[in-house]
């Protein structure tokens, strides 16, 4: 299982809300006074009610019954309008809240390093940014308000009863410690209870888009019983999560609910036997039964709303922890003083107490073309993504010009370093918006440039609307190696001094490779490359080579110096020509490269 991304405290999160409501005080006092006239204007229904009992019971003129109800009449059509002011006022500050929740999220989120994301897994960020922003919208929008009406009202209604009759008010105390009792056993439960319900869920995510992702290799290696499996394995574990909540509000509820019942039930009794011996009136007793029953519309709909409150809660802790999640920009890091990357001591692992490099030691000279190779599983596309910047060292340092590269902002580290992988992205709008997200306010010779640089150009202007045709999901539909021409366009815009290259053209056919090729040479030229030799070809054609093997760059010179060394590479390259053994020192001579390779 990926280890999740963090989740903030109780206390974070209870501080974060504060401060987001707090940015806007003229917003929430208008809600809060609104909602705290409409709840005035509730308590004087059931007063003008006793009074109107007590006036029939004296047998009062139809002149002041006349007036009694359409006071109360105009009390309550004043408080229908209130609500409406106070329910629109809360919204408003709700959506406010909200949006700006989001964009902090949705910022921070974009600025997690690679590497945390991977090691959490897509479904957790994504259950984040799905099912929990829901969770919290329904939280904001709807819980927040209506607990703040419930609590305003319920206290007001619980003042009013007092001032009509101290004694009557008595019997309110039987309740409080039931609910108070039955509220503290749910709260102490139904934080943790929710936060594991939420990451269950995200496993199930998780494995869903895992198995979607990768239908073609299950299908192939007819591994659909294991992904169902795992499929039941997560549904279970988010059965037993979701059924404990379940369990959590099938005790709390029932005890809450004879919490109010009780003392309206003692409320009547004892009311009606005060009456009878004369100490209260007809109208005080009927002011504090409605007020009673007033009393449990707000204090049910603050305990219902308490529950979804608890749901929001932990959905904001795990929005709050993506900013919990390690930072990657540093503001006010000194910029690098030129283009020389160096590792020193590096030691990395995915898991903790299972390390991938080992002390790895490598200086990249400005301008130099590098083919790092070796078996698989040895560690060089890890030692490549290290170089790129998307993980950090767990010992050791990788410096660009004598500053840590996980020191640097997400915008200044891809302009000194940038991975080219197989894997690209066509976002949805025009192919202009497509080149120039790596520098939004380049203008259009800029982005022909670059365009032209990668040979795309031609086929860039052949598209319907040209450089505004729409691509990406429903727009104009490109080919693999179109796709990564826009992304190696991106690049030349960018104008990064050091390529990481990752076997950019190994998924395409041979002619689009071959097409590739050239655009990938006009990038890499005048920069620093470090490629991640697959084949060696590459290397051959390399600078320098470096060999990994179980972790450790066990050699490290030009491919004519490690062929006549005998040592791992020189098998290495006999293996990959088809060569058992030579009978005789191996034809070292470098072939001419070809001006159109990579390298």
């Amino acid at each position: 299982m990926s280890p999740a991304l963090p989740v903030a405290s109780r206390v974070q999160a209870w501080r974060y809300a504060r401060s987001l409501f707090r940015r806007y005080p003229g917003m929430f006092r208008a809600a809060v006074g609104l909602h705290l006239l409409a709840a005035v204007a509730g308590l004087s229904g059931p007063r003008l009610l006793g009074d109107l009992v007590q006036v029939v019971q004296r047998g009062g003129h139809a002149a002041e019954l006349n007036r009694l109800a359409a006071a109360l009449a105009g009390f309550v059509l004043l408080q229908s309008v209130l609500i409406r002011y106070a329910y629109l006022a809360s919204a408003r500050l709700g959506e406010q809240v909200l949006a700006e929740l989001r964009e902090e999220f949705i910022a921070r989120a974009l600025t997690l390093p690679l590497g945390t994301v991977e090691s959490a897994g897509a479904g957790d960020l994504l259950t984040r940014t799905t099912r929990d922003v829901d969770a919290l919208s329904k939280c904001v929008r709807l819980a927040v308000p209506e607990t703040l009406i419930a609590v305003l009202t319920g206290g007001l209604v619980v003042v009013a009863l007092i001032v009509v009759s101290p004694v009557l008010a008595a019997p309110l105390l039987v309740g409080v410690p039931i609910t108070v009792a039955g509220t503290r056993w749910y709260v102490r439960r139904a934080p943790s209870g929710y936060l594991r319900q939420n990451a269950a869920y995200s496993e199930v995510t998780d494995g869903l888009a895992e198995t979607v992702e990768g239908a073609r290799t299950v299908e192939a290696l007819g591994r659909q019983g294991q992904r169902v499996a795992r499929t039941d394995r997560d549904l279970s574990r988010s059965w037993r999560a979701e059924r404990y909540t379940l369990f959590l509000r099938t005790v709390w509820w029932p005890v809450i609910e004879v919490s109010y019942v009780l003392p309206m039930v003692l409320t009547l009794l004892t009311g009606g036997w005060l009456y009878l011996r004369g100490t209260v009136s007809l109208g005080q007793l009927t002011a504090a039964v409605v007020y009673v029953q007033q009393l449990i519309h707000p204090l049910d709909r603050l305990l219902s709303w308490l529950d979804e409150l608890q749901v929001g809660a932990a959905s904001l802790a795990r929005l709050l922890g993506v900013t919990a999640a390690p930072e990657v920009d540093r503001p006010g890091t000194p910029a690098p003083d030129g283009t020389r990357i160096e590792v020193r001591g590096v030691r990395f692992g995915y898991v903790e107490g299972r390390e991938v490099l080992h002390g790895v030691e490598l200086t990249l000279r400005p301008g130099e073309r590098l083919a790092v190779v070796g078996p698989s599983g040895a560690g060089k596309s890890t030692l490549g993504r290290l170089l790129a910047g998307l993980h950090q060292p767990t010992e050791g340092s990788v410096t660009v010009g004598g500053v840590p590269l996980g020191a640097l902002t997400p915008e200044r580290l891809r302009a000194e370093v940038a991975l080219v992988s197989q894997e690209h992205h066509i976002f949805i709008g025009t192919l202009r918006e497509n080149v120039a997200m790596v520098r939004p306010r380049a203008v259009e010779p800029d982005v022909r440039t670059a365009l032209a640089a990668v040979h795309a150009l031609e086929w860039a202007d052949g598209l319907p609307d040209g450089l505004d045709t729409v691509v990406g999901d429903g727009g104009h539909p490109l080919t693999a190696a179109q796709a990564q021409q826009i992304a190696l366009a991106r690049l030349v815009l960018a104008d990064p001094h050091t390529l990481v290259l990752d076997e950019a053209t190994a998924l395409l056919d041979p002619r689009a490779a071959r097409d590739l090729e050239r655009s990938l040479a006009a990038v890499v030229h005048g920069r620093t490359v470090v490629a991640i030799a697959h084949r060696l070809f590459s290397a051959h054609d390399a600078d320098r080579v470096a060999v990994v093997e179980n972790g450790r760059i066990t050699e490290l010179g030009s491919h004519d110096e490690l062929v006549a060394a005998e040592g791992s590479y020189a098998a290495l390259w006999r293996s990959w020509q088809g060569v058992d053994a030579p009978e005789k020192p191996p034809d070292t001579a470098r072939a001419r490269p070809r001006e159109d390779a990579p390298f």
